[in-house]
């Protein structure tokens, strides 16, 4: 169907034409983009795409169409597109090479959707190298999650590649993984553009009310004007909406044909490959005499039997299946799972066979699980989700029918479909479950509710799960309060939840065999830092393996509470070396936030913007959310007042709708750093005492100097004071020159007394933490000019503001800056910085490259490919007026 005149010029779609023809014009030029058209079934989306495909000159054209019946095949729609590039294999890296072979099915390997999308991005990137490259992808609603995944990541990736890429897609669509994409809504024709239509393509002599009436009921959707008049305008008026009429009409072809004829139908409509050596062998099975019921088929015009067996549009497959009786979709579906090889297609042939049935039958549910397994193993999620609720569908025995329950919901959740997980782990509580079953239906409710947005019900249901494994299995009992505060780090949401977590762990997790980290966090709460922070320490380095391997986030705050950037450095590396080892992203991301955390705490802000940088390109990659608090804290320690409000505004916002208190406890932490920077106390009291209020790990401690600083400057001494004795409690106990240090500047601010801040000095000169180092001379230097000693007063104020200004502290520079002109001395300011104009991402490509990274090596960081790279290297040529990438290793600007 397409709703083109003679002359081969779509009717009434010069908006889209004109589009499309930009689209495909700047993709010749090496200015790739994509565009989705959405619309209703028949519109016209598929008559827009030919075009693109017809008109889109020395562009080489590749294809790909989702399928309602093969949503569950993961890769599916990736492989159809790149079927006609793997001459490129060769070309790759070697680790994309077997990412993709991995994904379709030619190596062992399980493949990872974030590496397949590298990896495809490299191959089109090869292809187009050699000429400009369209891919058009029909029926995007209907491509199975890995593809959807994977072609939203190219979409997004191609910007400086020759490639364009067209989605059609229906409604609702547009809040799925294409969300971010150009979009295009293709509406009905308009009365004139339908009667021009209409008067063109039907061959019916229809008079004016007739005509009339037609153009009234197709409301200008394409094929339901040259759809309808097969009834002859005397259809009764229909109350449905455009495509239901026009899958009728689809059906009233069916009417009279023979049974064989049907059936031949029905198998056709149930095999979603088109492939013609399942078709007639599954027809044959049937007694179908093929060459009558074939050209009876092909008669009716719905569907076109060659080297593929082809349906006039996916409503015409849609209403064949339906139309047929029970027994006819039996049939087919067990005469093609019959013909369909176990050994090249078994999860097909599974399916079929499932389809097939119409009770419990054990052997297809074990069939079923084993195609659940084997999907999980290639990264197939919403693949192993479904295959693993049919089996449990099918399910005979209860206790197997439990099981695959459960195992389908975990599945559900691993693919991101939270509500078809909730849904069925609904049906769980109706079922007779074993202690451990319902510990295991509790994790699952536990993991759901932390994944929902103000749902706050995911420590009850963890710490349910653990009571109840409390006597049958002690180990995992206890496994489960610290599952649960994992969790809680993770999604951001921690605030709050360690104490509900002890609480329970005090009262009824079992006694470990030997003091571990859950014992140490019940101590820090009863008997504080002193008694805690050994116990502490032991457990993070752990006796056969450190903690962070099983728990990365609850070790990383670990190492903060201890005032440790050491061991939070020798975390960090471990995440970033493991993480690209394996590629994961939840452990690379996860390493990039913390990279960024260190670099900003030790002041080499350039690193921690590159490292920010990085994360957003896998949070992008994988379709997620970047890391937010690591942003918070480049932003607390850079000082710009107007950008990092802006930061807080948008990050409180965001923190009140989704309930993350955890990120609310940075926001206010990062407030007070970046008020106390700027002098403005009273609001640096504020926030620091929101920071402190709800006694997060790591966040509270670090917290408190900002709070004694504030409280001083507010004249609030006894709340100095207070907080003083807290702090001091905590860093004795963790007796690193980091903490020392710090906590001996905020005695001298409480005290007056000059030998605490030379005690501040002598520790943070061995620390890594540079902000705090300079913060220590700038508070003695501002003591010192207090007392009249102008001159010992200008060594540590000019201290202070060399070490801020050469970090990028701009606050605390400024700060530095106006106490020395107090002085009567003049600060030296730095050299103009020449890269304002960069943005973030070309900051860390120039970073990259001064370190004589190649552009391949950049591209692999970024999740880009060397053409775009290369592009974005002319621009920051140009922005700073240099000429090659020699120049840019010592380029003074780099630094922040």
């Amino acid at each position: 169907m397409t709703s083109v005149d003679s002359f081969g010029q779509l009717i009434g779609r010069q908006r889209e034409i004109g589009c499309l023809t930009e689209l495909t014009n700047t993709a010749r030029a090496s200015r790739g983009g994509a565009l989705v058209l959405l619309g209703e079934a028949g519109i016209g989306k598929s008559a827009l795409l030919e075009y693109a495909g017809r008109t889109a000159q020395e562009m080489r054209i590749v294809r790909a169409s989702g399928s309602e019946y093969e949503k569950e095949l993961p890769f599916a729609g990736l492989h159809q597109l790149c079927v006609p590039l793997l001459s490129y294999l060769s070309h790759l890296h070697a680790q994309h090479r077997e990412a993709l072979q991995n994904a379709f099915g030619l190596g062992a390997g399980a493949p990872d959707v974030f590496r397949v999308g590298l990896a495809a991005l490299e191959l089109l990137s090869c292809a187009a190298g050699e000429r400009p490259l369209l891919c058009l992808i029909d029926d995007a609603h209907w491509l199975d999650t890995a593809s959807s995944k994977v072609l939203a990541f190219l979409a997004r990736r191609i910007a400086c590649e020759p490639v364009g890429m067209v989605f059609t897609a229906r409604p609702g669509c547009e809040a799925g993984e294409l969300a971010a994409l150009p979009t295009v809504t293709v509406g009905g024709l308009s009365d004139t553009d339908a009667r021009t239509l209409l008067g063109r393509r039907s061959h019916l002599t229809l008079d004016d009310q007739v005509r009339h009436q037609l153009v009234a009921e197709a409301r200008g959707n394409p094929l339901a004007l040259l759809e309808l008049p097969a009834a002859g305008g005397f259809a009764p008026p229909a109350t449905t909406s455009v495509p239901n009429r026009v899958e009728r009409t689809y059906r009233a072809r069916l009417t009279g044909l023979p049974d064989g004829t049907r059936l031949l139908l029905t198998i056709a409509s149930a095999d979603p490959t088109g492939s013609p050596a399942l078709l007639w062998p599954a027809a044959r099975q049937l007694d179908i005499d093929v060459t009558v019921a074939g050209e009876e088929a092909a008669a009716t015009g719905l569907v076109e039997f060659s080297t593929r067996i082809r349906f006039c549009h996916p409503l015409a497959r849609s209403a064949v299946y339906r139309a047929a009786r029970p027994g006819e979709r039996l049939s087919a579906h067990r005469a093609l799972a019959d013909v369909t090889d176990p050994a090249v297609d078994p999860d097909r042939r599974a399916w079929h066979r499932a389809q097939a049935g119409t009770g419990p039958d054990e052997d297809v549910a074990a069939e079923l699980e084993r195609s659940a397994a084997r999907a999980q193993a290639r990264g197939g999620t919403a693949a192993a989700a479904a295959f693993a609720e049919r089996a449990a569908a099918l399910s005979l025995d209860a206790a197997k029918r439990t099981e695959r329950t459960l195992t389908a919901v975990r599945a559900h959740i691993d693919a991101g479909t939270s509500d078809a997980a909730r849904q069925l782990l609904a049906t769980v509580g109706h079922l007779t479950l074993h202690t451990r079953q319902r510990a295991r239906a509790d994790l699952l409710h536990g993991q759901l509710a932390f994944l929902r947005d103000n749902d706050n019900n995911g420590p009850m249901y963890m710490l349910r799960a653990a009571q109840r494994l409390a006597d049958v299995d002690p180990e995992w009992s206890r496994e489960c309060f610290l599952d649960a505060l994992e969790m809680s780090l993770v999604v951001g949401r921690a605030t709050g939840v360690m104490d509900r977590v002890l609480a329970a762990a005090r009262a009824s997790a079992p006694a470990p065999r030997s003091p571990d980290v859950l014992d140490a966090l019940i101590l820090l709460t009863t008997d504080g830092p002193r008694a805690a922070y050994p116990l502490i320490r032991k457990a993070l380095h752990g006796d056969d393996a450190p903690m962070w391997i099983r728990r990365p986030a609850l070790a990383v705050v670990l190492a903060c509470e201890l005032w440790d950037p050491h061991t939070h450095e020798e975390i960090t590396e471990w995440l970033m070396k493991t993480g690209r080892a394996s590629g994961s992203p939840l452990l690379l991301r996860l390493g990039l936030a913390q990279t960024a955390s260190s670099s900003a705490f030790s002041g080499d802000l350039g690193r921690a913007m590159a490292a920010i940088t990085e994360e957003e390109a896998i949070a992008d990659a994988v379709g997620g959310p970047p890391v937010t608090y690591h942003r918070l804290q480049l932003a607390a320690m850079r000082g710009r007042r107007q950008e990092a409000l802006e930061l807080f505004e948008t990050v409180t916002a965001t923190s009140a709708a989704s309930g993350a208190g955890q990120l609310m406890a940075n926001t206010h932490w990062a407030a007070a750093v970046l008020h106390n920077s700027l002098g403005d106390y009273s609001a640096a009291l504020t926030a620091a005492r929101q920071a402190t209020a709800h006694g997060d790990l790591f966040l509270a401690g670090f917290s408190l100097p900002e709070l004694v600083e504030a409280a001083v400057r507010c004249g609030e001494h006894e709340a100095a004071a207070e907080a003083l004795v807290s702090l001091t409690e905590r860093t004795e106990a963790s007796d690193t020159v980091s903490g020392l240090g710090i906590a001996a500047y905020a005695r001298g601010l409480v005290t007056g007394i000059e030998d605490h801040y030379r005690e501040a000095i002598e520790h943070l000169d061995k620390s890594p933490l540079v902000p705090y180092r300079a913060r220590a001379h700038l508070l003695y230097g501002e003591w010192l000019r207090r007392r009249g000693r102008r001159r010992d007063c200008r060594q540590h104020l000019r201290t202070a503001h060399e070490l801020a200004s050469e970090i990028g502290a701009e606050a605390l520079a400024r700060r530095g800056a106006d106490e020395l002109r107090a002085t009567g001395e003049k600060a030296q300011s730095r050299s103009g910085s020449t890269d304002g104009r960069l943005t973030e991402q070309e900051r860390c490509i120039a970073r990259l490259v001064s370190t004589g990274a190649t552009s391949k090596e950049v591209a692999a960081h970024l999740f880009l490919s060397p053409r775009t790279v290369d592009a974005h290297l002319r621009n920051i040529f140009r922005k700073l007026d240099i000429s090659s990438r020699r120049q840019l290793r010592d380029h003074p600007s780099l630094g922040v």
